[in-house]
């Protein structure tokens, strides 16, 4: 090499060593990039690898959860939205203790994100245990097995199944953050062993209306800095539990007149009102790293004149923008009174469209899965929307270890 090298003319070794210096810089280039990103440079005879719409930051579950949207029809991305009472569930005669040949058909052809049980479907601990064992055979995609149980008057298992007795939260309220977490662990540890993985709990709404039945004593506290440290304090025992939380009622019931089971519930405050009270153990709950908030049917005429559940102002730009909730936002049951008046379908691409992601409580399954079809067809439903739902309820349940491992 060294005397091809001297046996070329002084303008060419220019050339060569100018052409060799070049080559070397390009190389040292590729490489420090390489080296920054993790990566070795690829060989020269590698294909590039494809693009990605990923952010390069994006988290493993999320990536998982992008793979699997992506061989997803439309149909399979509404269902994972859907959380139904098993009685709603085509298929099912009365009360549900076991699942019955037509309602497997039934999931199997509309694969549902979850599903919450109640007194009803429960009569003992083995056959409790065989009734969730049931719902996740038979899912494509592993469901959301949920229930409401809080401790106290609203409290499931505990009546049914004999799970560790709790009183209200509001007994505990001047026990301070230890016993808070302690109680939500104790929740969370009792739900597991009977095959639950979510609770909509806790209650973040606070006593604030001494004549406020709804909520009374279910509420953590009467005192909205109180109930704030309460609040995250439960959602940390969720957490050591492995149980998905959520927080209720965004923006807050404590203080309404009526309940919104049976009719239209209103919350008197202004915006900053909110901010400085009602809101205060929902931020506390979402900085704890609470996985849902439960958004009631409450309308607040200072932000808007439709419920919280349809509003995006609410929804959109106060719950997600202004207090940073990145996680899954559900509806409150949307067969409730204070809900719209409307048919399942209509109520379910509002919820949607004011950014909600999952829909409880829904009655006609097949129509409304056929509404937000047509929806999507249309436009009145973005297909863009619709992925970003289903993207937070997946990634979500990659989180917990439901779906297959993210790597």
């Amino acid at each position: 090499m060294k005397r091809k090298f001297e046996s070329l003319s002084t303008r060419a070794r220019g050339v060569l060593l100018a052409v060799l210096l070049l080559a070397a810089a390009a190389a040292i280039f590729f490489l420090a990039r390489a080296s920054a990103s993790g990566r070795t440079a690829p060989a020269e005879s590698e294909a590039p690898p494809p693009e990605t719409t990923a952010p390069p930051s994006e988290k493993p579950e999320a990536r998982a959860a992008r793979r699997l949207l992506d061989g997803m029809t439309t149909r399979e991305k509404i269902c994972q939205l859907l959380i139904l009472q098993p009685e709603f569930i085509p298929g099912a005669d009365g009360d549900v203790k076991t699942l019955s040949p037509a309602m497997q058909d039934t999931l199997r052809a509309y694969p549902i994100g979850g599903v919450l049980l109640s007194l009803e479907n429960m009569d003992s601990a083995a056959q409790l245990r065989a009734l969730t064992a049931a719902f996740q055979d038979t899912a494509a995609i592993p469901m959301l097995i949920s229930v409401d149980e809080e401790g106290g008057r609203i409290s499931r298992l505990m009546l049914r199944v004999g799970t560790t007795k709790l009183d209200n939260m509001y007994a505990y309220r001047d026990k301070g953050p230890g016993v808070a977490r302690r109680n939500a662990r104790t929740l969370g540890a009792d739900l597991a062993a009977f095959g639950f993985n979510t609770d909509l709990a806790p209650v973040a709404d606070v006593w604030s209306n001494p004549e406020n039945e709804v909520i009374g004593e279910r509420a953590y506290s009467d005192d909205f800095a109180a109930a704030a440290e309460l609040v995250a304090a439960a959602v940390r025992g969720f957490h050591d539990s492995g149980t998905i939380c959520c927080l209720k009622h965004f923006p807050g019931h404590g203080s309404t007149r009526t309940d919104s089971h049976e009719e239209a519930a209103y919350v008197d405050a202004s915006l900053d009102a909110l901010r400085r009270h009602e809101l205060l153990p929902f931020q506390s709950g979402i900085e704890a790293g609470a996985d849902m908030v439960m958004v009631g049917h409450l309308t607040v005429p200072d932000v808007d004149s439709v419920p919280a559940t349809f509003s995006k102002k609410l929804v959109t730009e106060l719950l997600r923008g202004e207090l940073g909730f990145s996680g899954v936002v559900i509806t409150d049951g949307l067969e409730m009174k204070a809900a719209l008046d409307a048919p399942d379908g209509e109520k379910a691409l509002r919820a949607l469209n004011a950014g909600c992601d999952l829909l409880l409580g829904l009655y006609d399954l097949p129509g409304t899965v056929r509404a937000l079809e047509q929806a999507v067809d249309s436009g009145a439903l973005s297909p863009e929307a619709l992925d970003q739902h289903v993207m937070r309820v997946l990634t979500m349940k990659l989180e917990y270890g439901l779906l297959p491992d993210a790597e």
